[in-house]
């Protein structure tokens, strides 16, 4: 890895090169943020872009967040809850934190849900997988609506979460052979 510029810790302002080599964020996407209001520069006499430091962790906040899938209009309006008039604290990202938190729960639990269930059926309707006669027996999933119905987590509190599937044993009008799990997958 090539050497970085180390800045000092008196350089109170970045030229757009050196926030670029330090947040290891392209210069056109920088002027792309600053475009779309996600960060601010100064203009110098010369007309040259000027960043103030904490600009760094702004960038570091975006990348970081886009990474995960956040929206760069949802990564906006948090950035707008910092101040623009000085150095945000670590109050005001702890606020920032919070306002997030059941946002980067329901990711989390999303990620989750998928890393744990790819192997398994996901309530889709594709019915390719052996263990979807079990568990989707018919696509009968597919009355809650599309998608991968065993996967998806609820986007906000008044949402009705979709009902387990029905368990081995418990009958119900799927069918006769709605819990066998050697019945063939391809109905």
């Amino acid at each position: 890895m090539p050497d970085m510029t180390r800045l000092e810790y008196r350089v109170n302002e970045l030229t757009v090169g050196q926030l670029a080599e330090r947040s290891g964020v392209a210069v056109s996407a920088l002027h792309f943020y600053e475009s779309k209001g996600l960060i601010t520069s100064r203009r110098t006499a010369g007309n040259q872009r000027r960043f103030s430091r904490d600009t760094l962790r702004r960038v570091a906040f975006i990348k970081v967040s886009q990474r995960v899938g956040i929206p760069l209009a949802t990564i906006k309006e948090a950035l707008e809850t910092l101040p623009c008039e000085r150095t945000p604290t670590a109050e005001d990202w702890a606020r920032l934190s919070e306002m997030w938190r059941a946002d980067l729960d329901e990711r989390i639990e999303q990620l989750r849900k998928l890393r744990d269930s790819l192997d398994d059926c996901i309530g889709c309707g594709c019915l390719s997988i052996r263990k979807c006669a079990l568990a989707n027996p018919y696509d009968r999933l597919g009355d809650q609506g599309p998608g991968p119905r065993r996967l998806l987590v609820r986007h906000d509190p008044g949402e009705d979460a979709a009902p387990a599937p029905v368990a081995v044993g418990t009958g119900g009008d799927a069918g006769p052979d709605c819990c066998d799990p050697c019945a063939p997958a391809d109905r």
